[in-house]
């Protein structure tokens, strides 16, 4: 048995809380894409700055996009924003 062991409740919704010290330990902060998985029947987290090849997910871009975005200087994040409020703009008056 693991003297270290951190017991949490998962919600109704399948989350879990990883504990502030877990966080820092593994250098994981807010923003971080964190890879879940299996290894040998147990679940495993993992930070990664980079998403696999291959996985054009949308919930592996949009963590992608957001790690990209969070090491861009300010400026560059606010071009970025009016570009993509833009294209939302363009796409929606496509629509109507």
């Amino acid at each position: 048995m693991d003297s270290n062991a951190i017991y949490k409740v998962m919600d109704d919704k399948g989350r879990v809380l990883i504990p502030k010290e877990l966080r820092r330990a593994a250098e994981i902060n807010h923003g971080d894409i964190v890879k879940m998985g299996m290894d040998k029947g147990r679940v495993t987290a993992q930070k990664v700055n980079l998403i696999e090849v291959g996985d054009q997910s949308p919930l592996a871009v949009e963590a992608y996009v957001f790690s990209a975005v969070k090491t861009m200087e300010k400026q560059t994040q606010l071009s970025l924003a009016a570009k993509l409020i833009a294209l939302i703009d363009e796409n929606t008056e496509v629509k109507k």
